[in-house]
């Protein structure tokens, strides 16, 4: 009689808890991986702990045994902040693998690429899109750059997440991260100035989204942002600051690469005058609240 062996889970090491590391750890931690983490406010991690996972009250420490590190930070500079200030490449094992699901810009994702390979660390950039409630689900769209045999590592962790998809080398997934923002940037202004263009008309906004619904005009960011709109609900889902950072971001990398990108550009100054008007702390579907005040609409 066989007794069926057993490939161990990899160990993982879990760096930011917040809005949308917090459900993303949840779900590992239920699908039975062992979790060290850490954030930068310890009490966000409560809620893991109590799923079994161990927190740490430094970073580095979180880390030391760790397959694979996965970070959810808020920028690039503190992706490198806790890196490579706060100990965290120095504390990983040669051979494991850094997954960050940050979105940064894609030289930075290239920059720590290169200096964590250099001490035998393995990196992966694979920024997410889908909000807290693709991650409360697992039905995150992920976008990774990398060498191939490491996104195949990351893949069955990634599973638990969402859709993974491998785009290129290193820095890919951020290049394609800024390209969904483009995409949402711009769209939520399309749909913003339409449905203000149809009241200032006379029509109904709320049977004006109706009426083009499945057709080509037809969106994800019609029907949730268009929804918002319609209720004036801006709670904060991804900010108004948020977004002015990406639309900066593209710009900052298609300088880079020699692109001219208008489009962007125009929504880049739009948001901006948003955020300088108060609207920092909104949903980006705020930018309707922007567009109906140029046009003396409350």
């Amino acid at each position: 009689m066989t007794t069926a062996s057993h490939t161990p889970l990899p160990r993982i090491a879990f760096l930011g808890t917040g809005v949308m590391g917090l459900p993303m750890a949840s779900r590992l931690c239920e699908a039975g991986y062992t979790l060290q983490v850490w954030n930068r406010t310890p009490g966000k991690t409560g809620p893991l702990v109590a799923l079994g996972a161990t927190a740490h009250a430094q970073a580095s420490a979180a880390v030391a045994a760790a397959d694979i590190v996965i970070s959810v930070l808020e920028s690039g500079p503190v992706v490198e902040n806790v890196l490579f200030t706060q100990g965290v490449a120095a504390a990983m094992r040669p051979g494991a693998l850094f997954l960050d699901m940050a979105s940064i810009q894609p030289r930075e994702a290239r920059d720590h690429a290169a200096r964590l390979g250099a001490l035998g660390i393995a990196h992966v950039d694979a920024p997410v899109s889908g909000g807290p409630g693709g991650a409360e689900s697992g039905t995150l769209a992920i976008m990774a750059g990398g060498k191939a045999g490491d996104f195949a590592r990351a893949l069955p962790v990634l599973g638990h997440l969402g859709h993974a998809v491998h785009v290129g080398p290193h820095g890919s997934g951020q290049l394609t991260k800024l390209a969904n923002q483009m995409i949402v940037g711009i769209t939520i202004g399309a749909v913003a100035e339409a449905l203000l263009f149809t009241a200032r008309g006379g029509a109904d906004m709320a049977k004006v989204k109706e009426a083009i619904t499945g057709g080509f005009a037809d969106s994800r960011v019609l029907q949730l942002h268009g929804q918002r709109m319609l209720e004036r609900d801006f709670a904060p889902r991804a900010r108004m600051d948020i977004q002015l950072k990406d639309m900066r971001n593209a710009l900052a990398t298609a300088q880079e690469i020699g692109f001219e990108a208008p489009v962007t550009a125009l929504f880049e100054k739009l948001y901006a005058e948003g955020v300088e008007n108060g609207l920092t702390d909104l949903d980006q579907s705020a930018l309707f609240v922007e567009l109906a005040s140029r046009n003396g609409m409350s």
